[in-house]
C-alpha cells in the first residue's frame, strides 16, 4: 500500500474509547496515533493496550491545535457531521493523511476545522461511538486504496481462482499442543 495514514482525537475524556481507537489504528495499519488536549490519562490507556500499539507506532500527545506537528505534505481530514462534510464513501483519500476526530459528547474545534484539509462525516442518521467512527473511516481508506479485486456484479465473493494469493501479514496465532 502506498502512503501513510495517522489518526487522532481531539479533547477526549473516556480512556475505553481511547484505547479502542488506538488498538483499531494498529490493526489498521496507522502509522502514528495522536490526542489534542486529551481530558484523560493517557497512561491509563496503555495499561489495557492488549495489542501492543503503543509499542508498534508513534504516539502523540498536542496540548493544543497549535502544537500539532504532523509530517510535512501530510493532509488533515477531520471527521465531523456537518452540511459542508464530504460524505465517506464519495471521498477519494488522500495518500498522505491524518484523521481527527471529535469528544465523544461535542464537536471538532473551530481551529482544527479551520486547519482541516477536508472534512468528511459518515453517512448516518446520528453520531456513532468515537471508536466506531474511527474505526469505519480506517476500513474505508483500506479498501479503497484498490489494495483488493473489484466487486462482483452478483451476491457472493470474487473468483478466487482468478485472484493472486495476499502476502502472509505478519501476525500469526499461536497455537499451543494440548499436550496429548
Amino acid at each position: 500500500m502506498r502512503g501513510y495514514f495517522g489518526i487522532g482525537v481531539e479533547g477526549i475524556s473516556k480512556e475505553q474509547n481511547l484505547g479502542n481507537l488506538v488498538r483499531s489504528a494498529h490493526a489498521f495499519g496507522a502509522s502514528f496515533f495522536f490526542v489534542i488536549r486529551p481530558e484523560i490519562d493517557v497512561d491509563l490507556v496503555r495499561v489495557s493496550d492488549t495489542s501492543g500499539a503503543f509499542d508498534h507506532m508513534p504516539f502523540h500527545i498536542w496540548n493544543s491545535v497549535e502544537e500539532m506537528d504532523l509530517p510535512q505534505g501530510c493532509q488533515l481530514v477531520g471527521v465531523e457531521l456537518m452540511e459542508s462534510s464530504v460524505e465517506l464513501p464519495s471521498f477519494r483519500h488522500p495518500t498522505r493523511a491524518a484523521y481527527i476526530l471529535g469528544p465523544e459528547m461535542g464537536d471538532l474545534s473551530p481551529e482544527i476545522i479551520e486547519r482541516a484539509d477536508h472534512t468528511i462525516q459518515i453517512p448516518m442518521k446520528f453520531c456513532v461511538n468515537v471508536g466506531v467512527a474511527g474505526a469505519l473511516t480506517m476500513y474505508d481508506r483500506l479498501i479503497s486504496t484498490g489494495r483488493f479485486p473489484p466487486r462482483p456484479v452478483k451476491a457472493g465473493g470474487p473468483d478466487l481462482s482468478q485472484i493472486e494469493p495476499k502476502r502472509p501479514h505478519g501476525h500469526r496465532r499461536k497455537v499451543r499442543s494440548s499436550g496429548k
